[in-house]
């Protein structure tokens, strides 16, 4: 395994996120647009710090980081569903373009 054929692979999980992100209208499938971008990030973590070995400790660095945005992504996966969730029960829908107004 090449790191060109991991580059690729973390590059269709960006496109595909990206994708999901700029035209779903659902709250759920944009927030699963975000995890597959940051798990195309997570990928290109690990591809450098596999492939490009640093002095000491050579495939520490990249896997830290990516536990780190695994965390982060939990942690944002919870918050932004009790918020989906908060706003379901008051307005009725998820869909983000009828979400235009925000009050008490």
């Amino acid at each position: 395994m090449t790191v060109q054929s991991v580059l690729s692979v973390a590059a269709i999980l960006f496109s595909l996120g990206l994708y999901c992100v700029l035209t779903r209208k659902n709250a759920v499938s944009v927030l699963m647009g975000v995890e597959l971008i940051l798990n195309a990030a997570n990928l290109n973590f690990v591809a450098f710090s596999s492939f490009t070995g640093t002095i000491g400790a050579p495939e520490v660095a990249g896997r830290v980081f990516a536990v780190m945005i695994i965390v982060l992504a939990a942690a944002e996966a919870a918050v932004a569903l009790a918020i989906i969730l908060a706003i379901f029960r008051r307005m009725g829908t998820v869909e983000v373009d009828n979400l235009n107004e925000l009050r008490e």
